[in-house]
């Protein structure tokens, strides 16, 4: 064998074997974009992966950090399993079923396979269809309130879950674990008090 061939089949071998690998992630990487990094607890894998779209359609990243880098949708699915009632995760399901019908009647389409902009579609419709929280005076609800449907419900857990997290609280929103500073001997000239 002569020094060329040689060199040509070597040159061969060694594209073939990169690019097998770079072809081998691209087409894995094509088939798992929906797919999720961890378990649900109360939703199928196909329902988890629609709260986490919804999620991140609700609290994308901008300049901070959007629901999916802090993980909300898990948040969500185990405030779901945890602090529903068995009659309200009935709902919910039940709401769920009723989303994806909205889907496919306003795009012929799952939700997971819309893009961003029929995917706002989506949610403004429903957003402005669904219940919301009854008024209340000091506390007292005027009337009862009905279940929250399945995508008021989401939203809920997700701000609950966004604006209660460490990276949210520490570094985006401002913190201060003890608000105020306290004097304990200041002098008395006669003043009214203070009111709280």
């Amino acid at each position: 064998m002569d020094r060329r061939k040689a060199l040509k089949n070597t040159a061969m071998l060694v594209g073939a074997t990169l690019s097998s690998g770079t072809l081998s992630t691209m087409l894995q990487s094509c088939q798992s974009q929906n797919r999720l990094d961890w378990t649900p607890q109360f939703f199928t894998e196909e329902q988890a992966q629609v709260v986490s779209e919804i999620t991140d359609m609700i609290l994308p990243r901008t300049e901070t950090p959007g629901a999916k880098d802090l993980k909300v949708d898990i948040f969500v699915d185990l405030m779901f399993k945890e602090t529903l009632s068995p009659e309200d995760q009935k709902h919910v399901l039940e709401g769920y079923e009723k989303f994806m019908a909205a889907c496919e009647e306003l795009h012929g389409k799952s939700f997971l396979k819309m893009n961003s902009d029929e995917r706002a579609e989506v949610l403004k419709k429903v957003g402005e269809e669904t219940n919301t929280f009854v008024p209340t005076v000091w506390g007292s609800k005027l009337i009862p309130q009905p279940p929250l449907d399945f995508y008021r419900r989401v939203k809920q857990f997700t701000l609950t879950g966004y604006f209660t997290s460490e990276e949210i609280g520490k570094n985006v929103l401002r913190f201060d674990p003890i608000p105020g500073s306290y004097k304990g001997c200041l002098p008395y000239n006669g003043e009214n008090i203070w009111t709280i």
